[in-house]
């Protein structure tokens, strides 16, 4: 299989070297040759002279609207070609870019760029599966635990309950081999909340690969395991190479890029990771095209983000 199409900074460039450029391929995407009123959905607007206050009027509802209303662009300041790089450094960043470097690159506050950049999320988020939401075939499941070292904490946030998963976030995830993965944060390794969400991720029918948890013991699957404590990581086709190395690099993001990812936005991030991971066949501009295709309908405000 050909390895999808690359697109460079210098290329990037000549394809959107002005706002202008920009504007109209977002609208491109977003509706075609005719543009759609964001309020009511009607297709009979004026083009707005100068473009203020919006370059478009809806002629039935007579309001102003933009390719921006109604997305998680919305009322936002930022140019729509910084929108554009900014998807193209997620894009083709495999690890992430933090909000630090996104910020120095386009000329932005911190504090923008990292809204920025979980504006994108949001158009990626409950994008990593299959068309049914379910994986088949060969699937591998895997559990793993996200979060900072005990040692790492400072004195007064320090738990005190041992060490390893001390603290840490319990993610789950499979794996179908040579196609997706499916992961999410669930509540524990119980073996109620692991089959549960095997379950609900795996069609009937496909053959599940685990390692010797006890909690995978007795799932309505064909079911093989390798016993990791016994040094054993491949038998014949069973083993979870594909899913652990997944979980390295989310983790090569978390500790060598983001440096921390908080439980309150810790699903993004994963989705983030799975995102990138189902979408590698994808050239770099198809990639960026699916993202701005998903705009609509995402708007997330910053206080929604603060507080959720």
């Amino acid at each position: 299989m050909n390895k999808p199409e690359t697109t460079s900074l210098y290329e990037f460039f000549k394809k959107f070297p002005s706002e202008e450029s920009a504007r109209v391929y977002f609208e491109t995407k977003r509706w075609g040759d005719t543009p759609v009123c964001a309020h009511c959905g009607s297709i009979n607007a004026a083009e707005c002279k100068n473009h203020k206050p919006m370059p478009y009027r809806c002629r039935d509802c007579r309001k102003h609207f933009s390719v921006r209303t109604g997305t998680v662009l919305a009322e936002s300041k930022i140019e729509l070609q910084k929108w554009l790089m900014a998807i193209y450094m997620m894009t083709t960043a495999r690890k992430g870019i933090p909000s630090t470097q996104m910020a120095r690159e386009l000329g932005i506050t911190q504090k923008s760029a990292w809204f920025l950049a979980q504006r994108i999320r949001e158009t990626w988020m409950n994008n990593n599966s299959d068309d049914d939401g379910s994986l088949d075939k060969e699937v591998e499941v895997d559990e793993t635990y996200i979060g900072g070292k005990e040692t790492n904490r400072h004195s007064n946030k320090k738990l005190r309950v041992g060490r390893g998963t001390a603290g840490k976030t319990i993610v789950a995830g499979v794996k179908q081999r040579g196609g997706n993965v499916i992961a999410a944060i669930i509540p524990s390794t119980s073996k109620q909340v692991l089959q549960s969400f095997i379950i609900n991720n795996v069609r009937s029918g496909a053959t599940v690969y685990t390692d010797e948890h006890s909690s995978y013991v007795g799932i309505p699957y064909h079911h093989m395991a390798v016993s990791h404590s016994a040094r054993e990581y491949v038998n014949g086709m069973a083993h979870t190479n594909g899913i652990e190395s997944f979980w390295a690099l989310l983790k090569r993001g978390y500790h060598g890029v983001y440096h921390y990812m908080s439980v309150k936005h810790l699903p993004r991030y994963i989705n983030e990771f799975s995102n990138r991971q189902n979408t590698k066949d994808l050239s770099t501009m198809d990639f960026i095209a699916a993202t701005v295709e998903n705009i609509s309908g995402k708007r997330l405000t910053y206080k929604e983000l603060i507080n959720a």
